[in-house]
């Protein structure tokens, strides 16, 4: 049950939820062999907020209903109303939230920042991110304070995309939650989590439109992931390293991881994905002033959007072509295409 429900918050940490669905399903179905009610109860709440975050909260509310039985006769008259209250559109959820809210600060530590964890997940289900985010800073000042680096870098990277979703947290707030994840991010063993927090603080920081330390996380995370047999996480960090590097006006450096993305994602047939980093390639060309190359990059960008059926893609492409054909000195091609934009 401990590796199960350890696996189940790793998954959940890279994002993977139905996996964690899974462990936590399995723990669920051992513990009921088991003697422990308390520990029947706390492998229920984890599928329980799982299946929240999942975007399943009716199932989710069933098993964080199932956590809190045998606590007393007002509870269960509570549960009962509160089920009700699910099967009519959960309504009522943010009241069975509360519950176990109150909960938490009854618990011993280390249970406690665990609840916290899953009750930003359930408030994350909600779509109550600045609720989902102050859980998951307590979730990670209690991990600090228990001396644990990496459940702590999970919260603090779990409390800082929260933030960002929620806008009522200032930036100087979020930077500074982003620098404690990365911080932390050398004291991580597993490099798979390691390289999953740096990618994720890099977006972080596009976010807050600090290119330099977003380019810096891209490549400490693409160290860690190159070469594995999912190539979609690299292909994802290259495209990112390429933009930032855009956003920095280093578009002879941006040149390169334009180039790598490109063909790593059309070797994973991601056309999408593949035009658009064809249309940010391009985009470095014309601001070196390379105009043939970029008109080249935009026609391949015209040609992967309307593959993958991106009409704003392709409306950007034909505007880029535009742009490349007139300076190019072909205003008989640039107005085409700036007519076809439309």
């Amino acid at each position: 049950i401990q590796e199960l429900t350890q696996a189940g918050h790793r998954a959940l940490a890279l994002g993977e939820g139905q996996e964690a669905v899974r462990c936590f399903r399995k723990a669920l179905l051992i513990s009921r062999a088991t003697a422990s009610s308390q520990l029947h109860r706390a492998c229920a709440f984890n599928l329980g907020a799982a299946y929240v975050e999942s975007g399943k909260p009716k199932k989710g509310l069933e098993f964080l209903l199932q956590s809190s039985a045998g606590e007393g006769e007002e509870h269960s008259k509570d549960l009962v109303f509160n089920i009700r209250a699910a099967e009519e559109g959960l309504q009522d959820f943010p009241k069975a939230l509360e519950y176990f809210g109150q909960a938490v600060g009854h618990s011993p530590a280390g249970r406690r920042a665990v609840t916290c964890v899953q009750l930003g997940c359930c408030y994350l289900g909600m779509q109550d991110p600045a609720r989902a985010a102050r859980c998951f800073l307590e979730a990670a000042q209690t991990y600090s304070e228990a001396s644990s680096p990496e459940a702590t870098a999970v919260a603090l990277s779990r409390a800082s995309g929260s933030m960002l979703q929620s806008q009522r947290f200032k930036e100087a707030e979020i930077a500074k939650v982003l620098a404690r994840c990365r911080s932390l991010c050398q004291s991580i063993p597993d490099p798979a989590l390691r390289g999953k927090l740096y990618h994720d603080v890099g977006l972080g920081y596009c976010q807050l439109r600090i290119f330099s330390l977003a380019a810096e996380s891209f490549e400490q995370a693409l160290t860690l992931c190159a070469g594995q047999q999912d190539g979609c996480r690299e292909a994802a960090l290259l495209q990112n390293l390429g933009a930032a590097h855009n956003a920095l006006s280093s578009f002879g450096t941006a040149l390169g991881w334009h180039q790598r993305a490109v063909a790593l994602h059309g070797a994973l047939g991601n056309r999408k994905a593949q035009g658009q980093c064809f249309g940010n390639l391009a985009f470095a060309c014309s601001q070196l002033g390379k105009h043939e190359d970029a008109a080249e990059n935009y026609l391949h960008a015209l040609q992967a959007f309307r593959d993958s059926g991106d009409v704003q893609g392709q409306w950007q492409a034909c505007e880029g072509l535009g742009a490349a054909c007139f300076h190019l000195g072909d205003p008989q091609k640039a107005i085409r295409h700036y007519k076809e934009a439309l």
